[in-house]
């Protein structure tokens, strides 16, 4: 699939999260239960539904946030803290289809960097659609922070 990239200019998003410092090797098995923290922390407030999963990577090492974009603020519980997606000048696409495709989202994104004389600020993100059974009907925003 071919990733059309963008540059635009977005602001800073508040999210609900738990935070993690990982390898890329273990990210996998860990996200899933940061996830989950997140949304039993939301539904304990009363919110089931409505708010996009995110994952935000601070670094190459990586530190990790994985929750939820939060469009108004609740009680947070246990390891889930208020956070937000950077704001400013960003390189992003679409990605339409599996999860397993989301590497070639994030290197269509860095190859446009380099072909654009862009340099990276290095915080990325993930904005996740809402849920589908179908691979097909499943769509993730890959955001990239650029240097101004």
């Amino acid at each position: 699939m071919a990733h059309e990239v963008t540059a635009t200019e977005v602001a800073a998003r508040p999210t609900a999260v738990v935070a993690a410092t990982t390898t890329w090797q273990e990210f996998p098995a860990l996200w899933p239960g940061l996830l989950d923290e997140v949304w039993s922390c939301l539904r304990a407030a009363g919110i089931s539904r409505g708010c996009r999963n995110v994952m935000l990577y601070r670094d190459g090492v990586p530190n990790v946030e994985v929750g939820v974009a939060l469009d108004e603020p609740c009680p947070l519980t246990g390891r889930v803290t208020m956070s937000a997606l950077p704001g400013g000048p960003v390189a992003m696409t679409v990605h339409r289809g599996s999860y397993a495709g989301l590497g070639a989202a994030h290197q269509a994104v860095a190859g446009w960097c380099a072909a654009h004389g862009r340099e990276p600020a290095g915080p990325r993100w993930e904005v996740y659609g809402p849920h589908h059974e179908d691979p097909a009907e499943v769509w993730t925003e890959v955001y990239w922070l650029l240097r101004p």
